[in-house]
């Protein structure tokens, strides 16, 4: 079955925990098209250091959410000018060029040119409108991301705190000038309009699109996930002292990694990231937690964990 569902609130909790709900339950047959908006929010990646990555004295003096996601990827900021989607199906339904193909298709139908550039953005005139993020949950794959309609690209800034590093990394001055609002090449664009679009263009590759409808039993279940996702532990994380620390960019992320010891041994592992790579943070603990903490052996055992992202980091540790 194919199913479709447009979040009735800017509830930033809440559409996230809708979200993951579909992941966790949806058929291995089924394909659900998920569109929600989010009302002033700050979305942050499921590795990322909240402290880090956020401006919070100016989003809790602002009422802008703090919102984590189960996803990978950076931290964006949300308004009722960006609209989001998410596809979630079974691994045999599941294909994330073809999905991606509908969202350009669904431009393209507005006169506006548009194509998919490095890891996971979508551009359009060479500046990015769309960002994307991926997650599997036993047989099911999600692919979620943003579009970015007729946002107030202006306020970006005061929410946001993007390194220099990943700035300089992409060629550009500001973060401000490497997004833009799809409404700059078709004006009379708005949210509504892009969503039935973009469910057109789902229709014509999937197949016909049935109305999502929650059961007394699903809402119980979205509103658990709720409680998870409006909590301080799950969107603030925690962000200890760490005795020994390096952070530094590659082409597929940035991370900061943070090592506690207790006598000479490492015992806390922390890694946060924006790399897609949701299962990062937990292979570098699986490789260095109760490792002898001494700089080369650290770096020697990131580089025989048989992960290429490690053995990147294991460089930045010998420095």
């Amino acid at each position: 079955m194919n199913y479709t569902y447009f979040s009735p609130t800017g509830n930033g909790w809440r559409n996230l925990a809708a979200d993951e709900y579909f992941l966790n339950t949806l058929g291995p047959d089924d394909f659900m098209l998920y569109f929600y908006i989010n009302s002033n929010a700050v979305i942050i990646g499921q590795n990322q250091n909240a402290w880090r990555e956020c401006n919070t004295q100016a989003m809790d003096r602002d009422g802008v959410q703090l919102v984590r996601r189960i996803s990978g990827g950076g931290a964006v900021y949300h308004d009722e000018g960006n609209l989001n989607f998410s596809f979630i199906a079974g691994k045999a339904r599941y294909d994330v060029h073809r999905q991606a193909e509908m969202i350009l298709s669904a431009v393209r139908s507005f006169g506006i040119p548009c194509e998919l550039s490095g890891r996971n953005d979508l551009t359009a005139a060479g500046r990015k409108f769309s960002g994307n993020a991926f997650c599997q949950r036993g047989g099911n794959m999600q692919h979620h991301g943003t579009l970015l309609v007729s946002a107030d690209l202006s306020v970006m800034k005061n929410y946001l705190n993007v390194s220099a590093d990943k700035l300089k990394s992409k060629g550009v001055k500001s973060v401000a000038s490497r997004v833009c609002n799809l409404t700059e090449f078709c004006p009379e664009l708005t949210v509504e309009k892009m969503a039935a679009a973009v469910t057109e263009a789902c229709a014509r590759t999937m197949g016909p699109m049935t109305p999502y409808v929650f059961t007394p039993e699903a809402e119980a279940e979205v509103d658990a996930l709720y409680a998870k996702h409006s909590s301080w532990d799950w969107r603030m994380g925690r962000s200890p002292e760490f005795d020994f620390s390096v952070e530094g960019r590659f082409n597929w992320g940035g991370i900061q990694l943070g090592l506690s010891v207790t006598r000479g041994t490492v015992a806390d592992v922390a890694l946060y990231t924006d790399a897609l790579d949701t299962a990062l943070p937990a292979k570098a603990a699986a490789v260095l937690k109760g490792a002898r903490f001494d700089p080369a052996r650290i770096a020697q055992l990131l580089r025989l964990s048989g992960d290429s992202c490690l053995a990147d980091i294991a460089g930045l540790v010998e420095d």
